[in-house]
């Protein structure tokens, strides 16, 4: 028996399935690398972008068949909800299922997670001057231009923010 996993035993093992080709010819391939695994929010950002290229509403089925990869229908419904719950996107309903509008750019997307943090936390006043310490000079001036132009009156002319 196998120590590591008890009530294992190699018997009890389907036989490994043969990788066709000429570059691994054996049951393990020496080459293989494991799967890359994606980054916080980048499928989220993938689904927004294929929404944003859609010409109006598009169904799971059209956004799964316009990513890049293979995913599975329900992987790309469920990634749809969340958005959907964040405020990402919108829905409606077309027979049993629903066709999805983009609501959001990656930028809100992006934006949407940094409010979720900061509500989820309690001194929201140590968290946004630890933010705005942590900022790059150039990332600085440009918060301070965005703060200015949103408190500017509309009918005030737009600073351009660089």
């Amino acid at each position: 028996m196998d120590s590591a996993r008890p009530g294992h035993h190699p018997h009890n093992e389907p036989p490994r399935e043969e990788v066709p080709g000429p570059l691994c010819p054996g049951p393990v391939c020496p080459d293989s690398r494991p799967l890359r695994r994606r980054g916080h929010g980048e499928l989220e950002a993938q689904v927004l972008a294929v929404l944003h290229s859609a010409n109006g509403p598009a169904t799971a089925g059209w956004v799964q068949k316009h990513l890049d990869g293979d995913l599975a229908y329900t992987t790309v419904i469920t990634i749809l909800s969340r958005l959907y719950a964040k405020g990402a996107v919108t829905r409606s309903r077309e027979g049993r299922s629903y066709t999805w509008t983009s609501a959001s750019d990656e930028a809100g997307l992006a934006a949407l997670r940094m409010r979720r943090v900061l509500d989820g936390e309690r001194d929201r006043d140590a968290v946004l001057a630890h933010f705005i310490s942590a900022l790059s000079p150039g990332d600085e001036e440009r918060l301070r231009a965005l703060l200015a132009r949103a408190a500017a009156p509309d009918d005030a002319p737009d600073t351009e923010c660089r």
